[in-house]
């Protein structure tokens, strides 16, 4: 008997111990996850920082971009320099290609949906200058240059839809 009132002596004292140990326990726990948290958001916030202006400037170039392949100024400021159509149509092709890969390295820094639309505008112009190139073949490359000019004067060219697209997104931002 006086071997349990022992042992019962002894778990009366550790109790409390093991008791005030489990709780400091979880409330350390506790505070270590709330700093951590703490520390990645603020991590987080100070790489948002660096990276929104970065974004910024991927979102003006690739509105330079967008700018630049338009058809409409295209074709004033690509103007040919044989009568071939074909000619025309590689020119301008070709200055399209070299404006997209200047500008390939920014759709790290703009949303998917972004570059898709981006990249679906870039194709969209060569593909009305190939038509135009199609309808004009028995022509020279200024009658092929009107036409596309007169084509595109009354219709939203995909360059000014994705415009709108990369002006939607940049307000998002803010």
């Amino acid at each position: 008997m006086e071997d349990v009132t022992l042992i019962l002596s002894y778990v009366a004292y550790l109790l409390p111990a093991i008791v005030v140990g489990l709780i400091a326990y979880y409330f350390f726990k506790g505070h270590t996850a709330n700093e951590e948290g703490r520390r990645r958001y603020l991590i987080q916030k100070e790489a948002q920082n660096k990276i929104l202006p970065m974004r910024l400037q991927a979102y003006e170039r690739m509105t330079l971009f967008l700018e630049r392949i338009d058809p409409n100024k295209l074709l004033v400021r690509v103007r040919p320099f044989a009568d071939e159509v074909e000619k025309y149509e590689t020119l301008l092709i070709k200055n399209i290609e070299q404006e997209f890969e200047h500008n390939l390295t920014q759709q790290i820094y703009v949303t998917p949906e972004c570059w898709n639309l981006i990249n679906a505008a870039k194709n969209a112009t060569i593909h009305v200058i190939r038509q135009g190139a199609m309808h004009e073949k028995e022509h020279n490359a200024d009658q092929m240059r009107e036409w596309l000019l007169r084509n595109f004067m009354e219709e939203i060219t995909p360059s000014q839809k994705a415009l709108a697209y990369i002006k939607k997104e940049v307000s998002e931002l803010f």
